[in-house]
């Protein structure tokens, strides 16, 4: 394993740009909840939807605190977030593109993030149309309000019934494959590759693809250095090593 940390502090040493994938193994790996383990046996289509939110407001916050919110303001962000944050504070990453909802690249301090999922970090009301970009709204322990009119909030990304929704999730992934465009490494970190193929047909010939990753993806053939690890050991070589 010390050859492929070396390889991995190498390859970040020589990179000018080097972009982050992130995915749910990152929180899961520290105690994060399932999204279906919170839902139980409700329909998550329907919770995740302006008319649930509508009729019931309250049992919508206490499912997004089970499932996200916990971790997100109770229990903060993980060893592997706090890495990714500092090496992004010393210029050794140059960004990141996630799935995850939970804010917690945001929370650890990083500031090139890319949700291309959405995340609490964009609301909506859900009766004047009203956009609210913090995640703090999430933390007062209900349900976010409109200042304007009153009604409830809820992620821009869950909100089809305007075509919102739909904008914001083209966007976003617009804008991660963007950044994926103007790596010259990515390094793939507790994702199996949710929507992948729209990201990284982005990425340009030569570009080197690392993943850190205990179990087998879909990432393991076309990587060029497969770390089977835990990130945060893997991170503090580049940090510390």
């Amino acid at each position: 394993m010390m050859y492929e940390y070396s390889q991995l502090k190498d390859y970040m040493g020589q990179s000018n740009r080097t972009v982050a994938v992130t995915g749910a193994g990152i929180s899961y790996l520290y105690g994060m909840r399932r999204l279906k383990q919170s839902v139980g046996r409700m329909n998550a289509g329907r919770i995740f939807s302006a008319s649930y939110v509508r009729k019931e407001p309250e049992k919508f916050y206490a499912v997004m605190k089970d499932a996200f919110l916990d971790a997100t303001f109770v229990k903060g962000p993980s060893t592997v977030h706090k890495q990714l944050a500092e090496l992004e504070r010393q210029g050794k990453l140059y960004g990141i593109v996630t799935q995850n909802l939970d804010c917690l690249h945001t929370v650890a301090g990083s500031q090139n993030v890319i949700e291309f999922q959405g995340s609490f970090r964009d609301n909506i009301c859900i009766g004047c149309g009203n956009r609210c970009y913090d995640y703090r709204v999430w933390n007062r322990g209900h349900m976010p309000r409109c200042e304007k009119c009153g009604a409830p909030m809820m992620p821009t990304a869950f909100y089809r019934e305007s075509g919102a929704g739909n904008d914001v999730s083209r966007e976003n992934m617009r804008k991660a494959a963007d950044l994926i465009s103007q790596a010259d490494m990515v390094l793939v970190i507790g994702t199996t590759g949710f929507r992948s193929e729209e990201y990284l047909s982005r990425m340009r010939a030569g570009t080197k693809l690392v993943q850190i990753n205990p179990s087998a993806t879909q990432f393991d053939q076309i990587a060029d250095l497969n770390i089977r690890a835990d990130a945060a050991e893997a991170l503090n070589t580049v940090l510390n090593g």
